[in-house]
Protein backbone atom coordinates (compact mmCIF):
# COMPACT_ATOMS: atom_id res chain seq x y z
CA UNK A 1 0.00 0.00 0.00
CA UNK A 2 1.38 3.24 -0.90
CA UNK A 3 0.61 7.18 0.06
CA UNK A 4 0.65 10.30 -1.60
CA UNK A 5 0.44 13.67 0.86
CA UNK A 6 0.83 16.71 -0.63
CA UNK A 7 1.26 19.73 1.59
CA UNK A 8 0.69 23.48 0.69
CA UNK A 9 0.87 27.15 3.15
CA UNK A 10 3.49 27.47 5.44
CA UNK A 11 5.68 25.68 7.36
CA UNK A 12 3.23 24.84 10.16
CA UNK A 13 1.81 22.70 7.79
CA UNK A 14 5.02 20.81 6.66
CA UNK A 15 5.44 19.72 10.26
CA UNK A 16 1.70 18.82 10.54
CA UNK A 17 2.52 16.57 7.06
CA UNK A 18 5.35 14.76 9.24
CA UNK A 19 3.48 13.58 11.78
CA UNK A 20 0.80 12.58 9.30
CA UNK A 21 3.02 10.60 7.52
CA UNK A 22 4.39 9.21 10.35
CA UNK A 23 1.06 7.62 11.37
CA UNK A 24 0.49 6.38 8.14
CA UNK A 25 3.75 4.70 8.10
CA UNK A 26 2.78 2.97 11.02
CA UNK A 27 -0.03 1.32 9.26
CA UNK A 28 2.81 0.23 6.85
CA UNK A 29 1.70 2.62 3.82
CA UNK A 30 4.87 3.70 1.95
CA UNK A 31 5.23 7.15 0.71
CA UNK A 32 5.84 7.56 -3.52
CA UNK A 33 5.64 10.46 -5.16
CA UNK A 34 3.76 9.33 -7.84
CA UNK A 35 0.32 9.77 -7.64
CA UNK A 36 -0.89 7.32 -10.15
CA UNK A 37 1.11 4.90 -7.41
CA UNK A 38 -0.91 5.42 -4.57
CA UNK A 39 -3.69 4.00 -2.80
CA UNK A 40 -4.31 6.83 -0.64
CA UNK A 41 -3.93 10.25 -1.72
CA UNK A 42 -3.98 13.32 0.82
CA UNK A 43 -3.76 17.33 1.21
CA UNK A 44 -2.93 19.37 3.83
CA UNK A 45 -5.04 22.35 2.72
CA UNK A 46 -4.35 26.35 3.05
CA UNK A 47 -6.98 28.45 3.37
CA UNK A 48 -4.99 31.55 3.84
CA UNK A 49 -5.33 32.48 -0.17
CA UNK A 50 -7.41 31.57 -2.81
CA UNK A 51 -4.55 29.94 -4.99
CA UNK A 52 -3.87 27.06 -3.14
CA UNK A 53 -8.13 26.43 -2.61
CA UNK A 54 -7.96 26.61 -6.25
CA UNK A 55 -5.36 24.30 -7.10
CA UNK A 56 -7.19 21.55 -4.14
CA UNK A 57 -10.72 21.95 -6.17
CA UNK A 58 -8.50 20.71 -9.46
CA UNK A 59 -6.31 18.36 -7.59
CA UNK A 60 -10.11 16.22 -6.49
CA UNK A 61 -11.69 16.17 -9.45
CA UNK A 62 -8.58 14.33 -11.11
CA UNK A 63 -8.36 11.91 -8.31
CA UNK A 64 -12.07 11.34 -8.65
CA UNK A 65 -11.91 10.43 -12.44
CA UNK A 66 -9.21 7.93 -11.51
CA UNK A 67 -11.94 6.30 -9.00
CA UNK A 68 -13.50 4.92 -11.83
CA UNK A 69 -10.51 2.87 -13.40
CA UNK A 70 -9.40 1.56 -9.66
CA UNK A 71 -9.89 2.06 -5.72
CA UNK A 72 -8.85 5.17 -4.15
CA UNK A 73 -9.25 6.96 -0.63
CA UNK A 74 -8.45 10.40 -0.82
CA UNK A 75 -8.63 12.35 2.52
CA UNK A 76 -8.28 16.43 3.35
CA UNK A 77 -6.79 17.98 6.49
CA UNK A 78 -4.76 21.32 7.36
CA UNK A 79 -5.92 25.08 7.70
CA UNK A 80 -9.58 25.06 6.64
CA UNK A 81 -12.16 27.31 6.40
CA UNK A 82 -15.64 26.40 7.27
CA UNK A 83 -17.17 27.25 4.13
CA UNK A 84 -14.19 25.70 2.32
CA UNK A 85 -14.85 22.79 4.71
CA UNK A 86 -18.26 22.24 3.28
CA UNK A 87 -17.55 22.12 -0.22
CA UNK A 88 -14.46 19.36 0.65
CA UNK A 89 -17.19 17.06 2.25
CA UNK A 90 -19.03 16.43 -1.43
CA UNK A 91 -15.15 15.73 -2.51
CA UNK A 92 -12.92 13.86 -0.55
CA UNK A 93 -14.06 10.58 1.23
CA UNK A 94 -12.08 11.66 4.79
CA UNK A 95 -11.81 15.19 5.91
CA UNK A 96 -10.46 15.82 9.78
CA UNK A 97 -8.47 18.58 11.96
CA UNK A 98 -5.01 17.72 12.56
CA UNK A 99 -6.39 17.55 16.10
CA UNK A 100 -7.60 14.08 15.32
CA UNK A 101 -4.82 12.76 13.79
CA UNK A 102 -4.82 9.92 15.89
CA UNK A 103 -7.81 8.66 15.14
CA UNK A 104 -6.66 8.63 11.16
CA UNK A 105 -5.84 4.88 10.98
CA UNK A 106 -9.94 4.32 12.84
CA UNK A 107 -10.68 6.43 10.08
CA UNK A 108 -9.05 4.82 7.09
CA UNK A 109 -10.35 1.38 8.75
CA UNK A 110 -13.51 2.37 8.48
CA UNK A 111 -13.66 3.96 5.34
CA UNK A 112 -16.73 5.91 4.75
CA UNK A 113 -17.09 7.12 8.35
CA UNK A 114 -17.78 10.83 8.10
CA UNK A 115 -15.70 12.62 11.18
CA UNK A 116 -16.79 14.28 13.95
CA UNK A 117 -15.18 17.66 12.82
CA UNK A 118 -16.77 17.06 9.23
CA UNK A 119 -20.37 16.43 10.97
CA UNK A 120 -19.84 20.33 12.03
CA UNK A 121 -22.09 23.27 10.00
CA UNK A 122 -19.83 25.74 8.89
CA UNK A 123 -19.92 28.88 11.09
CA UNK A 124 -17.38 31.41 12.33
CA UNK A 125 -16.97 30.06 15.07
CA UNK A 126 -13.11 28.98 15.77
CA UNK A 127 -12.32 24.80 16.35
CA UNK A 128 -11.64 24.03 19.39
CA UNK A 129 -7.66 23.33 19.92
CA UNK A 130 -7.67 20.87 23.13
CA UNK A 131 -6.95 18.24 21.18
CA UNK A 132 -3.86 19.44 19.40
CA UNK A 133 -1.85 18.48 22.10
CA UNK A 134 -2.25 14.69 21.30
CA UNK A 135 -1.18 15.15 17.79
CA UNK A 136 2.04 16.74 19.47
CA UNK A 137 2.78 13.26 21.04
CA UNK A 138 3.12 11.58 17.75
CA UNK A 139 6.73 11.01 16.52
CA UNK A 140 7.02 13.46 12.86
CA UNK A 141 8.42 11.46 10.04
CA UNK A 142 11.50 13.81 9.94
CA UNK A 143 11.42 14.56 5.52
CA UNK A 144 15.49 15.48 6.26
CA UNK A 145 18.21 14.55 8.13
CA UNK A 146 19.73 17.64 9.18
CA UNK A 147 17.24 20.68 9.16
CA UNK A 148 13.93 20.27 11.24
CA UNK A 149 10.55 21.72 12.50
CA UNK A 150 9.28 22.21 15.95
CA UNK A 151 5.96 23.32 16.89
CA UNK A 152 5.75 25.01 20.18
CA UNK A 153 2.41 26.85 19.45
CA UNK A 154 -0.79 26.77 17.43
CA UNK A 155 -3.56 29.11 16.43
CA UNK A 156 -3.59 32.65 17.18
CA UNK A 157 -5.51 35.15 18.90
CA UNK A 158 -4.68 38.25 17.48
CA UNK A 159 -7.35 38.29 14.68
CA UNK A 160 -5.89 40.82 11.77
CA UNK A 161 -8.77 41.42 9.71
CA UNK A 162 -6.67 40.23 6.86
CA UNK A 163 -5.78 36.49 8.48
CA UNK A 164 -8.01 33.70 8.60
CA UNK A 165 -5.80 31.53 10.97
CA UNK A 166 -7.82 31.84 13.64
CA UNK A 167 -10.67 30.28 11.65
CA UNK A 168 -8.98 27.37 10.58
CA UNK A 169 -6.71 26.60 13.32
CA UNK A 170 -8.35 28.53 16.67
CA UNK A 171 -7.25 30.24 19.46
CA UNK A 172 -3.48 29.94 20.58
CA UNK A 173 -2.50 26.50 22.51
CA UNK A 174 1.24 26.11 23.62
CA UNK A 175 3.21 23.07 23.64
CA UNK A 176 4.46 22.11 26.90
CA UNK A 177 8.18 23.62 27.42
CA UNK A 178 9.70 20.08 28.34
CA UNK A 179 8.06 18.47 25.05
CA UNK A 180 9.79 21.06 22.88
CA UNK A 181 12.89 21.07 24.93
CA UNK A 182 13.39 16.87 24.93
CA UNK A 183 12.59 17.13 20.68
CA UNK A 184 15.41 19.88 21.01
CA UNK A 185 17.98 17.95 22.46
CA UNK A 186 16.92 14.68 20.13
CA UNK A 187 17.20 16.46 17.47
CA UNK A 188 21.21 17.78 18.38
CA UNK A 189 21.76 14.17 19.47
CA UNK A 190 21.20 12.71 15.94
CA UNK A 191 23.20 15.61 13.84
CA UNK A 192 20.65 18.08 13.03
CA UNK A 193 22.08 21.42 12.27
CA UNK A 194 18.90 23.88 11.26
CA UNK A 195 15.81 23.98 13.75
CA UNK A 196 12.81 26.10 13.65
CA UNK A 197 10.33 26.70 16.22
CA UNK A 198 6.91 27.11 14.66
CA UNK A 199 4.35 28.67 15.79
CA UNK A 200 1.29 31.53 14.26
CA UNK A 201 2.68 34.15 16.99
CA UNK A 202 5.83 32.63 18.64
CA UNK A 203 5.92 35.74 20.93
CA UNK A 204 3.00 35.02 23.09
CA UNK A 205 4.33 31.28 23.57
CA UNK A 206 3.00 30.29 27.03
CA UNK A 207 0.63 33.69 27.72
CA UNK A 208 -1.95 30.88 27.71
CA UNK A 209 -0.92 28.98 30.55
CA UNK A 210 -1.71 32.19 32.80
CA UNK A 211 2.13 31.86 34.41
CA UNK A 212 2.41 27.80 34.83
CA UNK A 213 4.44 27.71 31.71
CA UNK A 214 7.81 29.22 30.30
CA UNK A 215 7.84 32.71 28.53
CA UNK A 216 9.42 32.68 24.52
CA UNK A 217 12.44 34.42 26.21
CA UNK A 218 13.05 31.96 29.05
CA UNK A 219 12.18 29.07 26.00
CA UNK A 220 15.14 30.42 24.01
CA UNK A 221 17.36 30.71 27.39
CA UNK A 222 16.63 27.56 28.08
CA UNK A 223 17.62 25.91 24.38
CA UNK A 224 20.76 28.70 24.67
CA UNK A 225 22.12 26.80 27.18
CA UNK A 226 21.63 23.31 26.12
CA UNK A 227 23.59 24.59 22.97
CA UNK A 228 26.16 25.37 24.92
CA UNK A 229 26.64 23.22 26.96
CA UNK A 230 26.37 20.46 24.57
CA UNK A 231 29.48 21.91 22.28
CA UNK A 232 27.49 20.64 19.03
CA UNK A 233 27.13 23.35 16.31
CA UNK A 234 23.99 24.09 15.40
CA UNK A 235 21.02 27.44 14.63
CA UNK A 236 17.72 27.58 16.30
CA UNK A 237 15.96 29.57 14.24
CA UNK A 238 11.90 30.88 14.81
CA UNK A 239 8.89 32.29 12.88
CA UNK A 240 6.67 34.00 13.04
CA UNK A 241 6.90 36.56 15.67
CA UNK A 242 4.41 39.41 16.25
CA UNK A 243 5.76 42.81 16.54
CA UNK A 244 3.40 43.68 19.55
CA UNK A 245 4.63 40.50 21.56
CA UNK A 246 8.49 41.12 20.90
CA UNK A 247 10.16 42.68 22.87
CA UNK A 248 14.01 43.61 24.15
CA UNK A 249 14.83 40.50 26.20
CA UNK A 250 14.14 37.82 23.20
CA UNK A 251 16.71 40.20 21.36
CA UNK A 252 19.55 40.10 24.49
CA UNK A 253 18.82 36.44 24.92
CA UNK A 254 19.61 35.83 20.80
CA UNK A 255 22.66 38.01 21.54
CA UNK A 256 24.10 35.58 24.25
CA UNK A 257 23.99 32.06 22.87
CA UNK A 258 26.00 30.91 19.69
CA UNK A 259 23.20 28.51 18.72
CA UNK A 260 19.99 30.89 18.43
CA UNK A 261 20.69 31.80 15.03
CA UNK A 262 21.27 35.51 13.98
CA UNK A 263 18.18 35.98 11.68
CA UNK A 264 15.25 37.41 12.82
CA UNK A 265 12.09 37.76 10.71
CA UNK A 266 9.29 40.11 11.84
CA UNK A 267 6.45 40.39 9.65
CA UNK A 268 5.59 44.45 8.77
CA UNK A 269 2.56 43.85 6.51
CA UNK A 270 2.06 47.65 5.87
CA UNK A 271 4.58 50.71 6.80
CA UNK A 272 1.43 53.03 6.63
CA UNK A 273 -0.03 53.79 10.36
CA UNK A 274 -3.86 53.81 8.95
CA UNK A 275 -2.77 50.45 7.25
CA UNK A 276 -2.03 48.77 10.07
CA UNK A 277 -4.98 50.14 12.13
CA UNK A 278 -7.22 48.89 9.58
CA UNK A 279 -5.47 45.83 9.09
CA UNK A 280 -5.87 45.42 13.22
CA UNK A 281 -1.90 44.30 13.65
CA UNK A 282 -1.49 46.43 17.03
CA UNK A 283 1.85 47.57 16.77
CA UNK A 284 2.56 51.27 15.61
CA UNK A 285 5.31 51.68 12.64
CA UNK A 286 7.45 53.69 16.08
CA UNK A 287 7.09 50.00 17.76
CA UNK A 288 8.46 48.19 14.93
CA UNK A 289 10.88 50.74 14.13
CA UNK A 290 12.02 50.66 18.19
CA UNK A 291 12.09 46.88 17.41
CA UNK A 292 14.92 47.07 14.87
CA UNK A 293 16.84 49.61 16.38
CA UNK A 294 17.08 47.29 19.09
CA UNK A 295 18.60 44.33 16.92
CA UNK A 296 20.77 47.02 14.98
CA UNK A 297 22.02 47.26 18.64
CA UNK A 298 22.46 43.88 19.88
CA UNK A 299 22.44 41.92 16.91
CA UNK A 300 24.81 43.99 14.52
CA UNK A 301 25.49 40.63 12.37
CA UNK A 302 21.72 39.56 11.95
CA UNK A 303 19.74 39.77 8.82
CA UNK A 304 16.30 40.73 8.59
CA UNK A 305 13.43 39.74 6.70
CA UNK A 306 9.90 40.45 6.70
CA UNK A 307 6.50 40.18 5.49
CA UNK A 308 4.33 42.67 3.20
CA UNK A 309 0.92 42.76 1.60
CA UNK A 310 0.10 45.04 -1.26
CA UNK A 311 -2.83 46.20 -2.30
CA UNK A 312 -4.89 45.76 1.18
CA UNK A 313 -8.49 47.45 1.30
CA UNK A 314 -8.64 50.73 0.41
CA UNK A 315 -4.95 51.02 0.27
CA UNK A 316 -3.97 54.53 -1.70
CA UNK A 317 -1.04 55.39 -3.21
CA UNK A 318 0.19 57.84 -0.29
CA UNK A 319 -0.16 54.36 1.87
CA UNK A 320 1.98 52.29 -0.64
CA UNK A 321 4.64 55.44 -0.59
CA UNK A 322 4.85 54.78 3.38
CA UNK A 323 5.52 51.26 2.66
CA UNK A 324 8.49 52.04 0.12
CA UNK A 325 9.65 54.40 2.62
CA UNK A 326 9.88 51.76 5.13
CA UNK A 327 11.73 49.46 3.11
CA UNK A 328 14.46 52.03 2.07
CA UNK A 329 14.23 52.97 5.79
CA UNK A 330 14.87 48.71 7.15
CA UNK A 331 16.78 47.51 4.24
CA UNK A 332 15.43 43.88 4.88
CA UNK A 333 17.50 41.14 3.50
CA UNK A 334 14.36 39.53 2.40
CA UNK A 335 10.96 40.37 1.84
CA UNK A 336 7.86 38.24 1.25
CA UNK A 337 5.44 40.42 -0.66
CA UNK A 338 1.67 39.17 -1.15
CA UNK A 339 -0.83 40.49 -3.03
CA UNK A 340 -4.19 41.01 -0.98
CA UNK A 341 -6.53 38.39 -1.30
CA UNK A 342 -9.68 38.37 0.72
CA UNK A 343 -10.75 35.20 2.57
CA UNK A 344 -13.96 34.31 3.61
CA UNK A 345 -14.03 34.67 7.64
CA UNK A 346 -11.56 37.50 7.92
CA UNK A 347 -13.04 40.43 8.91
CA UNK A 348 -11.78 42.26 5.58
CA UNK A 349 -13.23 40.07 3.32
CA UNK A 350 -16.99 42.12 3.93
CA UNK A 351 -15.51 45.62 3.36
CA UNK A 352 -16.12 47.56 -0.28
CA UNK A 353 -12.78 49.70 -1.87
CA UNK A 354 -11.03 46.40 -3.59
CA UNK A 355 -7.69 47.76 -4.91
CA UNK A 356 -8.17 46.75 -9.05
CA UNK A 357 -5.87 43.66 -9.32
CA UNK A 358 -3.57 45.53 -12.25
CA UNK A 359 -3.12 47.95 -8.95
CA UNK A 360 -1.35 45.32 -6.98
CA UNK A 361 0.68 43.79 -9.32
CA UNK A 362 2.01 47.23 -10.14
CA UNK A 363 2.76 47.94 -6.41
CA UNK A 364 4.19 44.30 -6.10
CA UNK A 365 6.62 44.89 -9.08
CA UNK A 366 7.64 48.26 -7.89
CA UNK A 367 7.96 46.84 -4.28
CA UNK A 368 9.91 44.07 -5.48
CA UNK A 369 12.31 46.36 -7.05
CA UNK A 370 13.18 48.33 -4.05
CA UNK A 371 13.79 44.70 -2.21
CA UNK A 372 15.93 43.42 -4.89
CA UNK A 373 18.10 46.83 -4.59
CA UNK A 374 18.59 46.47 -0.67
CA UNK A 375 19.63 43.00 -1.22
CA UNK A 376 21.63 43.18 -3.85
CA UNK A 377 23.70 46.09 -2.08
CA UNK A 378 23.74 43.62 1.59
CA UNK A 379 24.98 40.78 -0.84
CA UNK A 380 27.91 43.27 -2.47
CA UNK A 381 29.32 44.13 1.02
CA UNK A 382 29.59 40.62 1.56
CA UNK A 383 32.09 39.93 -0.93
CA UNK A 384 35.67 38.84 0.30
CA UNK A 385 34.63 37.60 3.79
CA UNK A 386 34.29 34.08 4.97
CA UNK A 387 31.25 32.88 6.43
CA UNK A 388 29.65 29.91 7.42
CA UNK A 389 27.29 27.75 5.27
CA UNK A 390 24.94 24.55 5.61
CA UNK A 391 24.79 22.83 2.32
CA UNK A 392 21.53 21.85 1.30
CA UNK A 393 21.13 21.51 -1.99
CA UNK A 394 22.48 21.56 -5.65
CA UNK A 395 21.91 24.47 -8.30
CA UNK A 396 19.44 23.49 -10.82
CA UNK A 397 21.18 25.30 -13.20
CA UNK A 398 24.75 24.82 -12.72
CA UNK A 399 24.57 21.39 -10.83
CA UNK A 400 26.71 22.67 -8.20
CA UNK A 401 26.44 22.45 -4.62
CA UNK A 402 24.21 25.22 -2.56
CA UNK A 403 23.83 26.32 0.94
CA UNK A 404 22.25 29.38 3.28
CA UNK A 405 24.10 31.16 6.06
CA UNK A 406 23.36 31.34 9.58
CA UNK A 407 21.22 34.68 8.19
CA UNK A 408 19.18 32.22 5.36
CA UNK A 409 21.28 33.49 2.59
CA UNK A 410 21.44 31.50 -0.33
CA UNK A 411 25.02 31.02 -1.56
CA UNK A 412 26.49 28.74 -4.25
CA UNK A 413 29.41 27.20 -4.10
CA UNK A 414 32.04 26.66 -7.27
CA UNK A 415 31.98 23.10 -6.70
CA UNK A 416 29.80 20.08 -6.20
CA UNK A 417 30.66 17.94 -3.34
CA UNK A 418 27.63 15.72 -2.61
CA UNK A 419 29.59 14.79 0.50
CA UNK A 420 28.86 18.14 2.35
CA UNK A 421 25.15 17.80 2.31
CA UNK A 422 23.67 18.73 5.81
CA UNK A 423 27.31 20.03 7.11
CA UNK A 424 27.97 23.69 8.42
CA UNK A 425 31.11 25.08 6.05
CA UNK A 426 33.59 27.81 5.70
CA UNK A 427 32.96 29.63 2.58
CA UNK A 428 34.45 32.66 0.98
CA UNK A 429 31.91 34.83 -0.52
CA UNK A 430 33.56 35.94 -3.81
CA UNK A 431 30.30 37.70 -6.22
CA UNK A 432 27.10 38.71 -5.55
CA UNK A 433 23.75 38.85 -7.54
CA UNK A 434 20.27 40.83 -6.59
CA UNK A 435 19.05 37.60 -4.07
CA UNK A 436 21.91 34.94 -3.72
CA UNK A 437 25.71 34.97 -3.22
CA UNK A 438 28.70 33.16 -5.05
CA UNK A 439 31.07 31.18 -2.64
CA UNK A 440 34.67 29.44 -2.55
CA UNK A 441 34.80 26.55 -0.09
CA UNK A 442 37.44 27.19 2.24
CA UNK A 443 39.20 23.44 2.58
CA UNK A 444 40.24 23.23 6.44
CA UNK A 445 44.00 21.84 6.40
CA UNK A 446 45.34 20.06 9.23
CA UNK A 447 49.22 21.35 10.35
CA UNK A 448 51.39 18.28 12.31
CA UNK A 449 52.09 18.91 15.31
Amino acid sequence: MKYHLITLGCQMNLSDSERVSAVLEGMGYIRTEIEEEANLLGILACSVRQKPIDKIYNKIAEWNRWKNRRSLITFVSGCILPADKEKFLKSFDLIFQMSELAQLPQMIREYGIVTPAGLKQPSPVMPKNEHILEMWHIQPKYQSTYEAYVPIQNGCDKFCTFCAVPYTRGREVSRPSAEILEEVRHLVSQGYKSITLLGQNVNSYGLDKNGEELSFADLLRKIGEFGKASGEEFWLYFTSPHPQDMNREVIEVIAAYDCLAKQIHLPMQSGDERVLIKMNRRHSMEKYRQIVADIRELLPQATLFTDIIVGFTSEGEPEFQNTVAAMDEFRFNMAYIAMYSPRPGAASFRWENEVAAEVKKDRHRKLSEVMKVHSHQYNESMVGKTVRLLVNGTDRKTGFSTGLTEGKLIVRLDQKDDSLLGKIVDVKITSAADFSMSGALQMVVSIPV
